[in-house]
């Protein structure tokens, strides 16, 4: 009995054919460049003008538009179980509105039920996950306690596991001490893991929030008076602090005022440090007088924590700090809770679940008040939107660029159209849309996951379970110095190297395919050595792209931007 032949959907058989973008204005980090590029087997395989492609292959004009590495959110929250409820959106309607926003790879959290470990919770997630998520996405895993079996949790976790993040909270109930945050961040250390971190002093919260409800505050207002400015900043300094005693890279996850962002500046400045800062699309678009509406179901649809700030100014301040380097990421904290399941906070703040939408409107919404408010350029869009993420979690040169042999995930960005968000509109399960009503310039007209078009001329067209998990190997070496860490091998030659010399060499063996390992000179390089490589392993690292020869940039139009995003210049990365 002959088995039956699948049939593929006709919305799915462009994974399987070639792909020609012509006429765009090709957009990464560093430089902004007229030129074509060509997909084929979901990966980029040429770039320049003349291009001699294969007949059968679908051409897209993008004249007029921006061609840009597609959007990685590093910071979402699907089927959470938090707050005596679960977020509603899934990791199919999640990545499917992340899809339709031009974001095409996303990074969750795996967060441990009470008794779970942070190995179980890993693989809960994955179980979750697989079979459902529409583009790429890859996982953080949360530690909500510390002991032996969770350090040897993340041994397993990064050795085997593609994990290279754990996440740690100074507040809720499963806040972590100061001792343990130092033994966590130490460990991160030693793995060439990044420690994140959720920076409040929760106790100070706990005190004012009890104070508050003694004097009969209990709606949504009380959620930003209990957790002001300064408790934020005070503990992004303190987590710096602890950092630094053992060099060990922080990532500071939703940083949402002036107070703490300067905080971590100060910290920078003082000791510089190894510090990264995330702040979210909603911070950078609302503020936290939406949280004192008459209304109580609007009120609590903004509630989320750290809060947003009342000042008005908030906004622009965050999108300016992007702007100068000081953060270097946005996320969305995409956390969705119904109008009824806010509603368990009805007579008590505390209880309202936290989270808000954003993974479908991020990229919109930072490009309406980044580059057409004439704060930022595109190319610095790209950075804070996509390649900065990549870099820290040690995806690029896979992800976060628009070059030969990278990840063909790409958006073709049309910044003359506009859109207005609204819940009735937006691709999610949730209800409520914190953005209802914001027009903004600038549309994703395709978006190209894998070398798939799930967005065609605006229409979006995805497929369950399509995505993949990506592994974020350890040791970054954007965030790792190289140079520091080989020394650390070649000071081991007896064989008896310590736990994170041999991850770094096992990760950098694999990732740049040599015998020994070998860096980059800088930070927009990559090497170009050549060595053995398991059968059937693409080297993300080999790449003939060059813009001198590839684009012939004396011919054709370039725009470079002086002090590009993460590049030697700004002495950051």
């Amino acid at each position: 009995m002959s088995t039956p032949v699948k049939k593929v959907p006709i919305h799915l058989q462009s994974s399987q054919t070639r792909l020609l973008i012509k006429n765009g204005k090709i957009v990464n980090e560093n430089e902004i460049t007229d030129g074509d590029i060509y997909i084929e087997d979901g990966v980029i395989k040429q770039l320049g003008r003349n291009l001699i492609i294969p007949g059968g292959t679908r051409t897209i004009d993008a004249r007029g538009r921006y061609v840009m590495p597609g959007g990685i959110d590093p910071h979402t929250h699907f089927e959470f179980e938090f707050m005596g409820t679960k977020s509603v959106d899934d990791f199919y309607h999640g990545t499917k509105a992340a899809i339709a926003g031009g974001t095409t790879t996303i990074i969750d959290f795996a967060f441990p039920k009470p008794g779970e470990s942070p190995l179980d919770a890993y693989h809960t997630y994955r179980l979750k996950a697989d079979g459902k998520v529409c583009c790429d996405y890859g996982l953080h895993v949360c530690l909500t306690g510390w002991s032996d079996q969770v350090k040897k949790d993340m041994d397993l976790l990064c050795r085997d596991h593609g994990v290279n993040s754990f996440k740690l909270f100074m507040c809720y109930d499963f806040m972590v001490d100061d001792g343990e945050l130092y033994s966590a961040f130490e460990h991160c250390k030693n793995l060439g893991a990044i420690a994140q971190v959720h920076a409040e002093n929760g106790k100070i919260i706990i005190k004012n929030a009890e104070k508050l409800i003694a004097k009969g505050v209990t709606g949504p207002e009380g959620h930003e008076i209990s957790r002001p400015e300064e408790v934020e900043a005070e503990a992004v300094n303190r987590a710096c602090v602890i950092a630094k005693q053992v060099d060990c890279p922080l990532y500071i996850v939703h940083m949402m005022s002036a107070e703490a962002v300067e905080a971590l500046q100060s910290h920078r400045n003082r000791y510089g440090g190894n510090v990264y800062g995330e702040t979210l699309a909603c911070a950078l678009a609302i503020d936290g007088r939406q949280c004192r509406h008459e209304c109580f179901a609007h009120a609590a649809g903004h509630i989320l924590s750290p809060p947003l700030r009342s000042n008005a100014q908030t906004p622009t301040m965050l999108m300016k700090f992007l702007q100068a380097d000081i953060l270097q990421v946005t996320g969305s904290d995409n956390c969705t809770f119904n109008q009824s399941q806010k509603a368990l906070g009805k007579n008590d703040f505390r209880k309202i679940p936290n989270g808000v939408n954003g993974v479908e409107d991020r990229m919109s919404v930072i490009w309406e008040k980044g580059v057409h408010a004439g704060i930022i350029d595109p190319s610095r869009f790209v950075a804070i939107t996509s390649t900065n993420a990549a870099k820290i979690y040690n995806l690029f040169p896979r992800k976060g660029v628009i070059a030969v042999g990278s990840d063909a995930d790409i958006v073709i960005w049309n910044a003359n159209e506009t859109r207005t968000i609204s819940a009735k509109t937006h691709h999610q399960a949730v209800d409520f849309n914190v953005f209802e009503g914001m027009t903004c310039h600038g549309v994703p007209e395709y978006v190209i996951v894998n070398g798939r078009v799930c967005v065609d001329e605006g229409q979006l067209r995805v497929a369950e379970g399509h995505g993949r998990f990506i592994e974020t190997p350890v040791f970054p070496p954007y965030v790792y110095d190289p140079e520091k860490y080989i020394t650390l091998l070649t000071e081991h030659k007896n064989g008896t190297v310590e736990q994170n010399t041999q991850n770094f060499q096992k990760i950098h063996l694999e990732q740049y395919s040599c015998e020994t390992p070998t860096f980059p000179e800088s930070v927009v390089n990559t090497p170009s050595c050549r060595g053995a490589r398991p059968e059937g392993q693409r080297n993300i690292q080999e790449s003939t792209f060059s813009v001198s020869e590839e684009l012939d940039v004396d011919k054709k139009t370039s725009t470079r931007v002086r002090h590009p995003p993460g590049g030697k210049s700004s002495g950051f990365w």
